[in-house]
């Protein structure tokens, strides 16, 4: 059996999630999130590109149910012991082999929660979900539940925490050594790849993005792979990863002598990002770190600019994205608390100028505010 935790440290949040199930006076919740299958169980993998779910009850009964190619997935990756495999078959509904499964739990008129913001959980599925449970059970929208307990790290997490953002640096220093004249984005992107996968890593929850020239002002993966221009910026926004956790980073690099309003935003963006580091203490909110971001972007002339959201929590996250609950944008009420790990972007587009300035780091709280994982400077790069 392949697990990243102990037993103990994995009894420990299910119960956790028992409490909160029952609390919300649910008998039950539906989990079809893979990070909070990955989080209660260990179980990694892909599959929930189709059709699956875990069951965890109020009373701590698990149940996982899954396809053929996913058995042996589970057998050796996660706690689960009691393991269902839906039918491949024309006709076949997985949701209806579902309700069968809770009917055998007793699980008839009660009231169940639901991970409907998933990835593993199409429109086309929990149509197919709501209809083949209506009217045996109650569903509600339970799709924080779990979401809300993975936000604070566990120790045990931190370590890998840490690893990750070591692995986030070594990339950096890959690239470094192929960002000159004429390099291909292609063989930078190796170069950061490799690092992470040399140091035990893993893929990110979503492509590390890379973009010279104009495309230095895209903040999304894009196909399509060119050279560096003999004078040229450079976008790259990547992270480390380990045992699935992530630590992501982001720079605006510069080829050649960077104009002077580069180096103003450059000044600019890293003021931003210590503003929004330093709003991060406990008891503070997601909001008020926002709000650092701003103050500090249209005070120097950028609103026009700038995004309407700087970072995220991190964590454990599978793709299409990296990104995990919650956001730092306006009015956002969530408390900062210790043991939440966030990355902090400052990004600043001028498409006027065709100039972009985006540096970004992640950090862990702690009990005093933020701590960078990163050892990297927050200086922008010239490659001269």
């Amino acid at each position: 059996m392949s697990l990243h935790f102990t037993r103990d440290e994995f009894a420990a949040r299910q119960g956790r999630a028992c409490a909160a199930i029952a609390e919300a006076g649910l008998d039950g919740l539906l989990c079809f999130r893979q990070e909070s299958m990955y989080w209660l169980t260990g179980y990694d993998g892909f599959g929930y590109v189709f059709f699956q779910c875990l069951y965890i009850g109020a009373d701590g009964r698990m149940m996982l149910l899954a396809r053929s190619p996913d058995l042996r997935q589970a057998q050796l990756t996660s706690t689960v012991e009691d393991i269902r495999v839906w039918e491949d078959r024309e006709g076949g509904d997985p949701a209806e082999e579902l309700r069968e499964i809770l009917r055998g739990f007793g699980l008839a008129g009660k009231r169940l929660g639901v991970e409907y913001e998933a990835y593993g959980l199409t429109a086309r599925n929990g149509k197919r979900l709501d209809a083949a449970l209506d009217g045996f059970c109650r569903l509600e929208d339970a799709s924080l539940l779990i979401s809300r307990l993975r936000v604070v790290k566990s120790p045990a997490e931190i370590a890998y925490v840490r690893k990750a953002g070591e692995l986030g640096d070594a990339a950096f220093h890959a690239a470094a050594a192929k960002i000159e004249p004429g390099a291909f984005e292609g063989t930078i992107l190796s170069a950061m790849q490799g690092a992470v996968f040399e140091g035990g890593g893993d893929y990110s929850g979503n492509e590390f993005i890379i973009g010279s020239d104009d495309h230095a002002l895209l903040c999304r993966y894009q196909t399509g792979r060119q050279n560096l221009g003999g004078n040229d910026q450079l976008t790259l926004e990547w992270a480390g990863v380990y045992r699935r956790y992530h630590a992501a980073l982001m720079r605006t690099v510069r080829v050649g002598e960077p104009p002077d309003r580069q180096r103003e935003m450059a000044k600019v963006a890293q003021d931003a990002v210590m503003a929004v580091e330093e709003a991060l203490k406990p008891g503070d909110t997601f909001g008020e770190a926002f709000a650092a971001h701003a103050r500090t972007l249209d005070a120097a002339g950028y609103q026009a600019h700038r995004l309407n959201a700087c970072g995220y929590s991190l964590g454990t996250t599978f793709a299409p994205n990296w990104m995990d609950w919650p956001m730092l944008y306006r009015d956002n009420p969530v408390e900062v608390r210790p043991g939440m790990v966030i990355f902090v972007h400052i990004i600043i587009m001028d498409s006027d100028r065709r100039l972009a300035m985006c540096p970004g780091r992640t950090s862990l709280i702690g009990e005093n505010g933020a701590e960078p994982l990163s050892k990297l400077a927050l200086e922008f790069p010239v490659f001269a």
